[in-house]
């Protein structure tokens, strides 16, 4: 139980915690995000060795002491390449789930409280994104803008955002049933007050427990994007990108392969264990 007399974000900690599986995917959302803020600040300072630098070590060797992750056909060093691609990775998670959030819960809240035409309009506009595949859309807009770390960002938050307006017009349509709705009308409170001081406080917890559950989701989309090539270009290391180079060398090296595939395993699960804890939280406290 959160005992909201308290601080709510060390009680709500301390909930989540209380479960092993929260506990365990708090640790590795926590440890991805401050990997990639040091990394972003320090740069490659912070790392073991110059993520684009040659022969810092005998070429293919496999993980050692001095090269945990092994290195690559060019003597790189695995694990500074796979932490330094860290801030990209969060960066494009961070606004693409940002705008989503954004768009998603003020189209979907707008729809839902509005009803009639309105709904239908904005409902319709959105099927027609969410009946298009969710990976097939992105890789042609990329494709047209071409590769690059920022026009992917834009081919994702373009195509993102359905699921989000689905999910806020739901959760809407719930939420306008209570009296405080009506009460809020016959104060005579416009739609857009209404709707932005009674409606989305309402639904922005399920929102952001989607999205945090989400946020698994987008990693393994920018991964595949960035293994066909969209994403930062070589020498740039990029997750996705580092499986494409290496995948021939699955049985000659495969460590090289396997370390970026290892972590992007494990940051989607840590983000499905913290949403599934934190949507059980909430579900429970309903």
């Amino acid at each position: 139980m959160i005992d909201m007399t308290k601080n709510p974000t060390i009680e709500l900690l301390k909930t989540i915690v209380s479960s092993p599986i929260g506990a365990v995917g708090l640790i590795m959302v926590i440890g991805f995000i401050l990997t990639a803020l040091i990394v972003a600040v320090g740069g490659g300072s912070v790392l073991p060795y110059n993520p684009l630098k040659q022969n810092v070590g005998p070429a293919l060797a496999g993980p050692s002491l001095q090269h945990p992750f092994g290195t690559d056909r060019l003597g790189r060093d695995q694990l500074s390449r796979v932490l330094y691609a860290t801030p990209n990775a969060l960066l494009v998670c961070t606004i693409v789930i940002g705008s989503a959030l954004l768009i998603g819960t003020a189209i979907g809240s707008l729809s839902g409280y509005h009803g009639g035409p309105v709904d239908e309009s904005l409902m319709r506009i959105t099927d027609i994104f969410l009946a298009l595949p969710s990976i097939i859309l992105p890789i042609s807009i990329s494709v047209v803008l071409g590769p690059g770390l920022t026009n992917m960002m834009y081919a994702l938050m373009a195509t993102w955002w359905p699921s989000y307006t689905r999910m806020a017009r739901g959760e809407t349509l719930r939420v306008v049933q209570y009296d405080f709705i009506e009460a809020a009308k016959a104060a005579g409170l416009n739609s857009s007050k209404i709707i932005l001081k009674h409606v989305i406080p309402n639904i922005i917890v399920t929102m952001v427990v989607f999205a945090t559950i989400d946020f698994g989701q987008v990693i393994m989309v920018y991964a595949g994007l960035s293994y066909l090539g969209l994403s930062v270009q070589p020498p740039m290391p990029d997750w996705g990108a580092m499986v494409n180079e290496y995948q021939n060398y699955i049985v000659a090296a495969p460590w090289l392969p396997l370390f970026p595939s290892v972590v992007v395993g494990i940051v989607v699960i840590g983000f499905a264990l913290l949403g599934d804890r934190l949507r059980d939280v909430f579900e429970f406290h309903e």
